[in-house]
């Protein structure tokens, strides 16, 4: 095979990531956006010694499993990579992601694998959304997304995964852009004022904050963004500036300025009330975090006599949320908005017994084993690339009867569970929930227990 060569091909298997596999004299073709029973023909696109990839040149013989895309921008968009299947074959590909993960990384053999707990509403469940501001080749403002492995603004009307109200205020904010002329930022020359659209919602209490991330310290014309934002009868209750001068892919700078309302907003979690900043790590998905934390909790053994340990607590919600049924709780947490929220999410909520540090987390848990704190149960839920090795050897240096992983990514978390077991911590259980419908991620929730 050559690049641009057309074959016929057979999508017989499909990886975690979405793509079609299909093979020609045993040598794999990955395709995205097809199914497992598609015929196509498949027009080569880069050759490497042991596989290539290819994209769909001409769509033969549908499979059963293919339903059509409800999206324009589906084929051009980052977002979604699942959106040609039905929801219930993407589900079984998520649990057998975890599964091979697990199994072929992980090494692990004696654990039990439960079902995966799949979403009741596969659209409109993002609490959460971060829209990148530029302009396209005719000078355009674009706002949308970033096409699949680029940097490249693919411009969206409504996306699909957004709640309609996100979607009505991007819309106005594009407006506001346009009408006043306000610079938006490019990636190549680091100028330019607007970088992200950045918004959150609160499911249970309907507030809405907004966020727009400039290359600047002051915004233009934020009266009158205010004035549009209140006037759509979206929920909004705070307006915020962050500033990112930085020349970086990271999307949210340190610094955040309120231009209206609190500057955070509420939203009800597990029974529990909570205040979420800018920075404030939480859930993407409402109604599927309180599945993932009640998986957690019941892992996690509670009695009411435990000493708990919340590693990357973020905004404090999977303690908190079993704070009630232990003896004491410690979060611990590198960002120090993060931790002023989960400390006073636990007075809101009336919660004594939880203590929070402000520390990255293998600084802390060696803290705390020089203290001689020694935690009945750990919560870990780390960001995607996983723990680090000086956090698994101080968590272990603890001796916690048991820990529960929380991870967002099954590759690393199939790495760190192989290196628990070195430690001597059995996998148990693991459930994955799929927290990203229509999307290549899936959350999953691994119980341990320390061998005798």
């Amino acid at each position: 095979m050559k690049k641009n060569d057309v074959i016929p091909l057979e999508i017989t298997d499909i990886t975690g990531q979405g793509s079609g596999i299909g093979r020609v004299d045993g040598m794999a073709v990955f395709v995205p956006m097809t199914a497992v029973g598609d015929k196509i023909n498949a027009r080569i696109l880069k050759v490497k010694k042991n596989y290539a990839f290819a994209k769909i040149e001409e769509l033969v013989s549908p499979s059963g499993r293919r339903i059509e895309p409800d999206c324009d921008c589906y084929t051009k968009c980052g977002g979604c990579v699942f959106r040609h299947i039905s929801y219930d074959e993407e589900l079984k590909i998520k649990k057998q992601r975890v599964y091979d993960a697990l199994t072929r990384i992980g090494g692990l053999e004696d654990f039990h694998m439960n079902d995966i707990v799949g979403g009741e509403y596969p659209d409109g469940y993002r609490n959460k959304t971060q829209i990148p501001i530029g302009r396209d080749k005719n000078g355009a403002v674009c706002m949308g997304f970033y096409g699949s492995h680029s940097h490249r603004i693919v411009g969206t009307g409504e996306c699909k995964l957004q709640p309609d109200d996100m979607n009505a205020i991007a819309k106005a904010v594009r407006s506001w852009v346009e009408e006043n002329g306000v610079s938006v930022y490019n990636e190549e020359t680091h100028t330019g004022l607007l970088r992200h659209l950045y918004m959150r919602k609160g499911f249970s209490s309907g507030e809405v904050m907004v966020c727009l991330v400039i290359n600047g310290d002051t915004l233009p014309y934020k009266d009158e963004l205010v004035k549009r934002l209140t006037d759509l009868d979206c929920g909004v209750t705070s307006v915020v500036i962050n500033v990112n001068k930085d020349k970086t892919n990271v999307i949210l700078g340190k610094t955040c300025k309120t231009i209206f309302g609190s500057g955070m907003i509420t939203d009800e979690l597990c029974g529990l009330k909570f205040n979420i900043s800018p920075l404030s790590f939480y859930q993407i998905n409402h109604d599927q975090t309180e599945h993932l934390y009640s998986i957690a909790a019941q892992c996690a053994e509670l009695t009411g006599n435990e000493l708990l340990i919340d590693l990357y607590c973020g905004a404090g919600t999977i303690g908190l949320s079993m704070a009630k049924n232990v003896k004491d709780l410690i979060g611990v947490e590198i960002i120090p908005e993060a931790i002023e929220n989960a400390r006073e999410n636990a007075r809101v909520n009336g919660i004594t017994n939880a203590e929070f540090m402000c520390a990255d987390a293998a600084k802390a848990a060696a803290e705390l084993l020089k203290r001689g704190t020694r935690p009945d149960v750990v919560v870990i839920d780390p960001p995607r690339k996983g723990c680090d090795a000086s956090v698994i050897e101080s968590i272990a240096s603890m001796s916690p009867d048991r820990v529960v992983y929380v991870s967002c990514d099954p590759e690393t978390l199939a790495r760190d569970l192989k290196i628990f077991a070195e430690k001597g911590y059995i996998t148990k259980n693991v459930t994955p929930v799929d927290m990203f419908p229509r999307t290549q991620h899936v959350e999953t929730v691994a119980s341990m227990s320390r061998k005798p």
